[in-house]
């Protein structure tokens, strides 16, 4: 998808944190990026890295122990760090950034009719009469494929399988019209053929509706087939952004580099399935250094000590790491990686590899 470089959506030295048990945790760590008007921006990394906390400082719809700390996040010009209150949010919230969440049973109500959600929704933010706000959500739940629409109108949540109620939680996100549609785990809970049907269906609907899309998950499958651009987030940073083919054919990240060989697909025969060794640091504590560094291999002395800066590798790809230091030593990246990095010279389609 070609993208407009007009930015939509910017956040600068964002940190967010929590109160648990009267301890204090950072989940966002100084988080600086920008978002494209009518791209995909796929955000992966493990759970726990931060990639749902820092979408929902768009929304405004953080737990009420957590809070930003600092920073910026400027969308169509207006700070949303100053929007404190839910009727502050409103104009925002549902209207211009829409969410969808991984399961939709959580999302609808179940005492409600399917109808009568998505009614309510644009009675609220497009202010129209009922009578003409049913009509849209009949022709929203056919334009997500829900077949015999006026029949189903009228039927209860439960009465759905998991496939239609997500197109209904993604009919209910677009009766606003938004300008950014928030894709969080979107189809984790979906059988394989349930998913593909999504993933087209978003990517049908961005195109028809102009919308720019964020996905957050932990399958790079999802990524390969939908993406336009890739941050990678680990323990509440963004370590390595690019191009989808930039991420997948030219990793720098040691992390990055983890998630590619973690891929089944690269997986060799009679040998066990790569697993990133230990475990993702504890962020109640500050972090010294590279987060990655004791889950790193290929970690300098200086990774225990200063965090690395963003080094810039071309002019849309970026990786923190020391090793992209013009004085640290030559490292080899594995053998997964320079598979894929063959792959992307002879042209092979992402959708093919990555799955």
């Amino acid at each position: 998808m070609e993208t407009t470089k007009n930015v939509i959506l910017s956040v600068k030295d964002l940190v967010v944190k929590f109160k648990v048990r009267n301890k204090e945790l950072t989940a966002i760590r100084h988080i600086s990026m920008d978002l494209y008007n009518g791209e995909t921006l796929a955000i992966v990394g493990e759970s726990g890295s931060g990639k749902t906390v820092l979408t929902k400082t768009f929304t405004g719809m953080l737990e009420s122990n957590g809070r930003i700390e600092s920073g910026s996040i400027i969308f169509e010009g207006q700070e949303l760090t100053a929007l404190k209150t839910d009727k502050q949010w409103e104009t925002i919230r549902g209207a211009k950034i829409s969410t969808v969440f991984q399961d939709p049973m959580t999302s609808l109500n179940p005492l409600k009719k399917i109808g009568i959600q998505i009614t309510e929704v644009i009675e609220k933010h497009q202010k129209l009469p009922t009578v003409e706000a049913k009509k849209i959500a009949r022709s929203l739940m056919e334009r997500v494929g829900i077949k015999n629409a006026e029949q189903r109108f009228n039927d209860y949540p439960f009465q759905y399988s998991g496939g239609m109620r997500q197109r209904i939680v993604i009919a209910i996100a677009l009766a606003c019209k938004p300008t950014i549609l928030i894709c969080d785990e979107p189809t984790t809970a979906l059988d394989v053929t349930i998913q593909a049907q999504i993933l087209d269906l978003i990517r049908d609907l961005q195109k028809e509706y102009g919308f720019t899309t964020i996905y957050i998950t932990h399958d790079l499958g999802v990524v390969a087939n939908v993406a336009d651009r890739v941050a990678v987030m680990y323990a509440g940073q963004i370590v390595e952004y690019g191009t989808v083919r930039e991420i997948f054919y030219d990793p720098r990240h040691p992390y990055t580099w983890a998630l590619i060989s973690s891929l089944p697909t690269l997986a060799e025969k009679d040998k066990p399935l790569y697993a990133i060794p230990g475990t993702p640091p504890t962020l109640f504590n500050e972090i010294k250094g590279d987060a990655f560094a004791p889950r790193n291999k290929y970690a300098l002395k200086i990774d225990f000590e200063e965090e690395p800066p963003f080094y810039q590798i071309s002019d849309t790809h970026f990786a923190k790491t020391w090793l992209l230091d013009p004085l640290a030593p030559d490292a080899e990246p594995p053998e997964a990686v320079k598979t894929m990095r063959e792959r992307g010279k002879r042209h092979s389609p992402l959708t093919s590899e990555a799955k």
